[in-house]
């Protein structure tokens, strides 16, 4: 059984689900995990209609306690020299879940990912994409494949407006990281 101390948790640019993301820090925090926060650098520098970039990774600050890694120098540590004992990636843009499956790591996000997943490590993947299952479903296939990966279930928010969106239930991220103490992902993936 694992015991998932230090845990990196990487956000992404799908900027819609940022409060439903703070909630979950929040509850990983309350429930005493040490967490490392990361942000791709859209998520870091980008203001949006949701929040100003300064106030959301400042909240992600205040929350965790720490500094928020979102450079890909300050990244790259993570994998050898600064091991995590599980990565989340919520939520992970169809971008960023692109880049990760063909080993592209130009960004914080993708270079904490890849050192991560390079010593085997589980991986935890919340996905928030509107072309899930158009231009990236390739890549959901190949990292679904992929030792070490795992993914929060996940449903079409609006199957009418955005036939090929996902959004992962980023609340059951609890849940998940229970099943992978024993190794297991939680099913069914596709809700």
């Amino acid at each position: 059984m694992n015991d998932f101390k230090k845990i990196g948790y990487c956000i992404t640019a799908s900027h819609c689900t940022f409060g439903r993301t703070l909630g979950v820090l929040a509850t990983l925090i309350g429930r005493g995990y040490d967490i490392v926060p990361i942000m791709s650098e859209n998520a870091y520098y980008t203001d949006t209609r949701f929040y100003s970039a300064e106030d959301f990774s400042c909240e992600v600050e205040r929350l965790t306690g720490k500094r928020v890694i979102h450079t890909v120098s300050d990244a790259e540590p993570l994998g050898p020299k600064e091991p995590l004992d599980l990565l989340i990636v919520a939520p992970c843009t169809g971008n960023t879940l692109s880049k990760v499956a063909h080993g592209i790591t130009d960004t914080a996000a993708s270079m904490a990912i890849k050192a991560h997943l390079r010593a085997d490590r589980p991986t935890l993947i919340a996905l928030a994409s509107n072309d899930a299952m158009s231009q990236s479903l390739a890549s959901l296939a190949i990292l679904l494949q992929r030792r070490s990966v795992y993914f929060v279930p996940m449903k079409q928010d609006d199957p009418v407006g955005k036939p090929h969106s996902l959004v992962a239930e980023l609340e059951r991220i609890p849940e998940c990281i229970d099943a992978l103490r024993e190794g297991r992902q939680v099913r069914p993936l596709f809700v």
